[in-house]
């Protein structure tokens, strides 16, 4: 089907003004500081607001949908669920960490404290897979929005990614942190505008507010279920822990948000709001997801679920701002994915490379290339997304399965706890992790939770088994340590 001018409309309307935020915010970046940290300066609410926009894209309304048709609940208990626990349960550590290694070591990237923690291989090593990681991560949420655009309007899967790439690319580009912090802003109001006006015509359709519980009658009894195989209390836990890993900085872009803060007391304050928005938002956004067999029953394609849900559920106008929210859901992830990948390349990558960018007498210019090429780059893996298992296949099994070894060093490289696990366990506990995963792609398991949880298993056990066996503390780890440890005034 081809949209209603109105819908065009919307949709091109949001663009604009993603372009036009991007444009403005790029006179707010004076300096790379500005652009990849907002200068130490986003308040709480904002980085909130953004660590959660950041953390879920369109994703969730192809990959996400289609477990929720096929399996109902579950879907809240693998994602929405431990994702909030996590951050809530660790408000108070790793965000406060990351503000204070900004305000003692003035760090831009995420990785610049391992050459001081581990040494300048380890860095390299974490820099280099954690990179390559996300040109497949990004690509996968090009491709949620190209599928939902095809099934909502036919337009063709590389335009559909295209057109969001290329709009995201024009304002990361320009306009920095700042430019996507603000974004974040626009497409979380608009997300959330979108979602309850599919939630409130769901209701609607199926007999008012009394179906918020009844559909469970309707659908079949496991859907209602807390675990559903092979999403079971084994996959849960080891989600819990992947997620512990990720969302308190593993994902980069998450990281960023917390050492952008002005103080360690907002930046717990944005965990906190994170992860209340996790635990309570995705009950609403997820319920026309559970509630679709209902409307749609024997879809041949889940994926294709949400989509077509918009199509029986919406008149024009509405579909145009539901598409709109859908692209916010993807662009905010993808554009906090590219500014921080950006940063590893320019402050960790390029000046080991050449010494040309270690004395760059114009780093934000390099900023900007580095942050154009990366985001060419995601946009070609998300047109051969097929190749890959599609998008679940790239968003569980490869960046799930990969994000524990790459981002279990250097979390576990902020507590005490591990002090004694130097660079030979990081390493160490890389290559295990990575080796596993090349040998599990082998073997078919008759359990998920071991297929996505096995290479952070083994890269854990390596990590804190060598550090045992090296009990030696360096110095400059020690030094490291006490000034996690020290509260920072602002």
């Amino acid at each position: 089907m081809s949209l209603h001018p109105i819908d065009i409309f919307v949709v091109a309307l949001f663009f604009l003004s993603m372009i036009v935020i991007g444009i403005l915010s790029y006179f707010r970046s004076k300096s790379s500081e500005d652009y990849f940290v907002a200068g130490g300066k986003l308040p709480w609410w904002l980085s909130g607001i953004s660590h959660h926009v950041s953390g879920h894209s369109g994703a969730v309304f192809v990959a996400y949908a289609a477990v929720a048709y096929t399996h109902g609940f579950t879907m809240y208990m693998w994602w929405a669920f431990p994702v909030a626990i996590v951050i809530m349960a660790s408000a108070k550590i790793f965000p406060v960490y990351w503000f204070r290694l900004r305000k003692n070591f003035h760090i831009q990237s995420p990785l610049e404290y391992l050459k001081t923690r581990y040494n300048l291989a380890t860095q390299q090593i974490m820099a280099w897979s954690g990179t390559l990681l996300k040109v497949f991560d990004v690509g996968a949420k090009w491709a949620a929005i190209g599928i939902l655009l095809h099934v909502v309007a036919g337009i063709p899967m590389t335009q559909g990614i295209l057109i969001s790439g290329i709009v995201t690319l024009i304002y990361v580009t320009f306009g920095g942190l700042w430019g996507v912090i603000i974004t974040d802003l626009i497409q979380f109001i608009v997300q959330l505008v979108g979602s309850i006006v599919m939630f409130v015509l769901v209701v609607k359709r199926l007999g008012g507010t009394a179906s918020i519980t009844g559909i469970w009658k309707q659908l079949p009894p496991e859907h209602s279920q807390l675990f559903n195989d092979p999403y079971t209390a084994g996959f849960v836990g080891i989600m819990f822990f992947l997620y512990f890993l990720s969302y308190n900085g593993g994902m980069w872009s998450l990281a960023t948000r917390y050492i952008s803060s002005p103080s360690e007391k907002e930046a717990s304050k944005a965990a906190w709001l994170s992860g209340f928005l996790y635990l309570i938002w995705p009950l609403i956004l997820f319920f026309p997801m559970w509630a679709s067999p209902i409307i749609l029953p024997g879809l041949e394609d889940p994926g294709t679920s949400y989509g077509r849900l918009m199509l029986e559920m919406l008149p024009a106008g509405m579909i145009g701002l539901v598409i709109a929210s859908l692209f916010a859901a993807t662009m905010g992830m993808t554009s906090s994915d590219v500014n921080t990948i950006a940063a590893v390349i320019t402050r960790d990558i390029l000046p080991v490379l050449s010494k040309q960018f270690a004395n760059d007498k114009n780093p934000l210019r390099t900023a900007r290339i580095t942050t154009f090429l990366f985001t060419l780059a995601t946009i070609v893996v998300a047109i051969n997304y097929e190749r890959f298992g599609g998008v679940l296949g790239l968003i569980v099994k490869w960046f799930g399965a990969l994000l524990g070894p790459t981002a279990l060093p250097l979390l576990f490289g902020l507590l005490p706890a591990f002090k004694t696990c130097g660079s030979k366990a990081a390493i160490a506990s890389i290559a295990a992790g990575i080796i596993t995963f090349i040998i599990t792609k082998n073997i078919t398991f008759n359990s998920l939770a071991l297929e996505v949880g096995l290479p952070t298993i083994v890269a854990a056990a390596v990590y804190i088994i060598t550090g045992l066996l090296t009990p030696a503390v360096p110095e400059k780890v020690i030094n490291l340590m006490a000034s996690l440890k020290k509260s920072t005034q602002n």
